[in-house]
């Protein structure tokens, strides 16, 4: 990375918190530019030169928060492509160790962003981020189990909806309980893992 893109890099960075910063405080409609470029520490010339307007940030802030997101993880998107297409069933359970850890670690880690992207999902088009995941993760994944489509939106709101469910208890608990500990209840729960005989 040369100078320039190093100081486009910082200055968009800079920008991407000062709106986080900002939605902490109120909606995203009611923030100005002359804000942002406070908060930033930048003048408004500044933000003309990378930006357009408030919502050109948003976009750019909300993948900032995916790519924050996704740096936790070690599988690349061509080997998850492959396990999609032609892995073992069994790598394609997402909530096992290898996918659970990343996620919590980034959430514990990270838990100012991941309660703002949760209280602004609308405005952040965190929805269209969702169906993305759907179309391109989680459908494949449902295909090769062979749930039908009627069945798919279902099932996937279902290991959505608990899996975020533990997780907001979680953080009400402020992440206290370890890692390993969520995940067990995660694998009990979504996988039904307890003997409800024992």
């Amino acid at each position: 990375m040369n100078k320039n893109e190093s100081k486009y890099f910082n200055t968009a960075i800079k920008m991407d918190e000062a709106l986080l910063s900002l939605l902490e405080k109120k909606d995203f409609a009611y923030i100005t530019i002359k804000e942002i470029c406070e908060v930033a520490g930048v003048n408004r010339s500044t933000f003309y030169l990378h930006y357009e307007n408030t919502a050109d940030l948003l976009e750019e802030t909300t993948q900032y928060i995916l790519d924050k997101h996704f740096s936790y993880y070690s599988i690349d998107g061509k080997e998850l492509s492959w396990r999609l297409e032609k892995g073992k069933k069994s790598d394609l359970i997402f909530v096992t160790q290898e996918y659970l850890a990343p996620y919590l670690t980034f959430i514990k880690e990270n838990r100012r962003i991941f309660k703002l992207a949760i209280k602004h999902y609308h405005a952040m088009n965190m929805d269209e981020v969702y169906d993305k995941l759907f179309k391109h993760i989680f459908e494949p994944i449902l295909v090769r189990f062979n749930v039908s489509e009627k069945e798919r939106p279902y099932t996937i709101k279902f290991y959505l909806t608990g899996v975020f469910a533990i997780v907001m208890e979680w953080l009400e608990r402020d992440c206290k309980d370890d890692i390993n500990f969520v995940i067990k209840i995660i694998n009990d729960c979504v996988l039904g893992v307890r003997n409800i005989n024992g």
